[in-house]
């Protein structure tokens, strides 16, 4: 029999250290089973930037950018459709996926009753989807400096950027989902998501709403992302770019520690 070795010292109980396994696993049932759903999200902004940034563009004209400056619609668009994007890539890995394993493939019973703990499932399932968030960041960077709405060496950041606000959403939608029970509760995520995607300022600027409804919209983590990455797009860094990034920070801090809490609660006795 080979040796058994046992982490010890901080967090031994809920993390061995094999973040590695989980990954592994999860791109092998990639390579065999759902590639083409994985790829297909990046087609999602690209169309909308065609059609609302090209065609309805050509109707709106020039819209109010980061820096005060009046730049074409399509610019104002593109950033906040790779937010989206990043977004959207990281709600369906750490929702539907992370639902399916829990409650129907029991693929998390399976995992805990080896060596692995919560914590290195979260963590493996969260950077799964932060690599979809990098292959859709990646791409629709390419297809921003094509149609020629890149402006500003700092656009590059918009990377990382969007790394982070997949980990965002990742983390906390990973931890949302250990509560779902069916596939009914599945559905209260798209009422959470749809009415955030139309009102977080990422199709017009935020000054159109009116006061109250602007202080509501401030606290979509959608808002602080889309905002983010404009700032990133023109290299307008101040200090409120600042607080989007702590913002994002903090909720994955939150969604990694609460997501590693159920799963133990879950399925360690």
């Amino acid at each position: 029999m080979p040796p058994i070795t046992v982490r010890r010292g901080p967090l031994s109980g809920m993390y061995s250290g094999n973040v590695r396994a989980v990954m592994e696993r999860a791109l092998l049932s990639l390579k065999s089973n759902n590639w083409v759903v994985f790829f297909s999200g990046f087609f999602e902004p690209v169309l909308y930037l065609a059609s609302m940034g090209i065609g309805l563009g050509t109707l709106v004209g020039d819209v109010t950018g980061p820096d005060g400056t009046p730049v074409p619609y399509g610019m104002f668009i593109a950033p906040a459709l790779l937010a989206v994007s990043a977004m959207n890539g990281a709600i369906y890995d750490s929702t539907w996926n992370v639902f399916f394993k829990l409650r129907y493939a029991k693929t998390y019973q399976t995992m805990l009753a080896t060596r692995l703990g919560p914590l290195d499932v979260a963590v493996g399932e969260i950077a799964m989807a932060l690599l979809r968030g990098l292959i859709y960041a990646v791409g629709f960077l390419i297809v921003m400096t094509v149609a020629g709405l890149v402006t500003s060496w700092t656009a590059v950041l918009m990377i990382p950027g969007a790394l982070l606000v997949a980990l965002g959403f990742a983390s906390l939608g990973m931890a949302v989902t250990s509560f779902m029970k069916t596939f009914q509760h599945m559905d209260w995520i798209q009422i959470v998501l749809m009415p955030m995607f139309l009102f977080s300022a990422t199709f017009f600027p935020l000054s159109v709403y009116p006061p109250a409804i602007q202080g509501v919209i401030q606290v979509f983590p959608l808002w602080h992302a889309v905002e983010m990455m404009r700032a990133l797009a023109v290299g307008v860094m101040t200090w409120g770019t600042l607080g989007h990034v702590a913002y994002f920070v903090a909720m994955a801090a939150v969604g990694v520690w609460l997501t590693s809490r159920r799963l133990g609660a879950l399925f360690l006795r």
